[in-house]
């Protein structure tokens, strides 16, 4: 069975030369932000966990391409809704395309492999969708079943190229690290234990919970306020940064939201390679690029379906034997130390804690118009897991640590940092040092319940910050644009011993 879109949209724009195709891209971007959004977007009950759920055969498509929806149900019927994740005028989503009525049925019982401990749910395809004239952007497809239940499947319609905007990386592979669907995620198994856990984890099953819990708390604040400010955006994932880093090529800048942990070598390489042609870099997170991990194809050989992730079972790896540098484990543990500070500045140390996050150096223009004050502190930004930047590992310089949050984690004094530094291209590069970040975007409205204590106060500060994060880097090269940052990690932390890496 096939369904079609039927927008009549057209596709993100580009700043990449002045042209008449640049010129009518950009126009039809700027029309859809001025489209009336869709208030009805969000799931209103979720059901027993087998009510309805699905799962689609690519993490993304390019506009107009055809997507495969796999749904199981114990309703008769179902339909499926597209929202397009945006500002809206506030509504933060717009539906694009609504399908028919498509008869539901339960399918049959995952299939799993003992080798991994990887859960497939190997089901058979509902219908096929063509993301006709939809504009690239991130989605939510919504499962309706007839019987009042919703889920949904989460679905990036991905740019072909980045040139002169701001690309969006979203994390799928982090997504489905921890997803539990069928009792298995790459930190347990069905008992509950780490030493169960899946060694692989596999795209072909539904995500557990809303199917969408990942991106929805730590990725579309941030979609909606880049979309709110009318900035050049293109949008793409980790695992197509992987298979086609073209899509790096120009860009001005390349965000990484709000839990973006699992990373291939192949990507961590492309976006290294990226910073030093001039694309700045900003990681909105903590946490990020700590696992190196392996994409395996899946079933009929689609490529990229399956993460793998050995970690501290690394030496059963079959890889192992001839491929050293892709043994999947920590980035920064042997057989291939390669610490992850070489790249944001920064260093993943623990979890969990909960602290204030304090300014350090209030006059650094990441924080104008914010009226903050050295030493001003914003209560609960700082967790569930946080980064610090620390002496003794591998740190691009100068760098400027600009935030500086004392915190106790599992009993042990410790800071977490936000950094920033540039390189010879002229990229600057930012790193929160905190996984709530993008989460405060939204403290104080109690979307999805993820406030953490935090307030308004909070989210105007990380909003203004962010904003000017985000108009810099689109600008071009903010190490060309804005000062060089004045290196002050040994002001901060002097000769400094280094720490024991987390476990995230």
């Amino acid at each position: 069975m096939a369904a079609t879109g039927c927008d009549s949209s057209g596709r993100d724009g580009q700043r990449a030369r002045p042209s008449r195709r640049a010129d009518a891209a950009r126009r039809a971007e700027e029309a859809e932000r001025t489209r009336p959004g869709s208030a009805d977007w969000r799931i209103r009950s979720t059901g027993p966990p087998d009510a309805i759920e699905g799962y689609t055969d690519r993490v993304s498509v390019l506009p107009d391409e055809e997507v495969g929806l796999y749904v199981s149900t114990t309703a008769p019927a179902f339909r499926v809704s597209a929202y397009r994740i945006g500002w809206y005028g506030g509504a933060q989503a717009r539906l694009v395309w609504r399908s028919g009525r498509v008869d539901g049925r339960r399918q049959g019982a995952p299939l799993f492999l003992d080798a991994t401990r990887t859960v497939r749910a190997d089901w058979d395809r509902s219908l096929r969708i063509r993301a006709r004239n939809w504009p690239e952007g991130a989605y939510l497809l919504r499962l309706d079943a007839s019987n009042g239940h919703q889920r949904y499947v989460p679905l990036i319609v991905r740019s072909r190229q980045a040139r002169g905007r701001t690309l969006l990386m979203h994390a799928p592979a982090t997504w489905q690290a921890y997803n539990t669907w069928g009792g298995y995620s790459l930190y347990q198994g069905r008992d509950g234990s780490y030493g169960s856990r899946s060694l692989a984890v596999s795209f072909d099953r539904p995500y557990a919970k809303s199917g969408a819990e990942k991106f929805l708390v730590y990725e579309r604040a941030m979609v909606v306020l880049a979309e709110r400010l009318g900035l050049p955006l293109a949008y793409t994932t980790g695992v197509d940064v992987h298979l086609r880093p073209a899509v790096l090529k120009g860009a001005s800048s390349a965000l990484s939201l709000g839990h973006d942990e699992y990373w291939t070598p192949q990507q961590r390489r492309y976006v290294t390679r990226a910073r030093d042609d001039g694309t700045n870099l900003a990681f909105l997170g903590a946490n990020t690029c700590f696992r190196r991990i392996r994409l395996e194809p899946g079933p009929g050989g689609a490529p990229a379906r399956t993460v793998v992730c050995y970690k501290t079972a690394y030496r059963d790896d079959p890889y192992l034997v001839n491929r050293r540098d892709l043994a999947t484990t920590d980035f920064r543990q042997p057989p291939a130390p390669d610490p992850e500070s070489s790249l944001t500045g920064v260093l993943y140390e623990g979890y969990p804690t909960d602290a204030p996050y304090v300014v350090l150096d209030s006059g650094h223009w990441l924080f104008a118009g914010t009226g903050v004050d050295d030493g001003d502190s914003f209560h609960h930004l700082v967790g569930v897991e946080y980064d610090r930047v620390t002496p003794g590992y591998p740190t691009p310089a100068p760098l400027r640590i600009i935030a500086h949050s004392p915190l106790v984690c599992r009993g042990r004094h410790s800071h977490s940092d936000s950094a920033y530094y540039t390189v010879a291209s002229g990229a600057g590069v930012f790193a929160s040092g905190t996984m709530r970040w993008v989460e405060a975007l939204m403290a104080g409205t109690h979307e999805n319940g993820r406030d953490h204590g935090m307030d308004a106060r909070t989210r105007a500060f990380v909003t203004r910050t962010t904003e000017n994060l985000l108009r810099a880097f689109a600008a071009g090269r903010a190490g060309r644009d804005k000062p060089r940052p004045a290196d002050n990690v040994r002001a901060v932390y002097g000769t400094g011993a280094r720490t024991g890496p987390g476990t995230g």
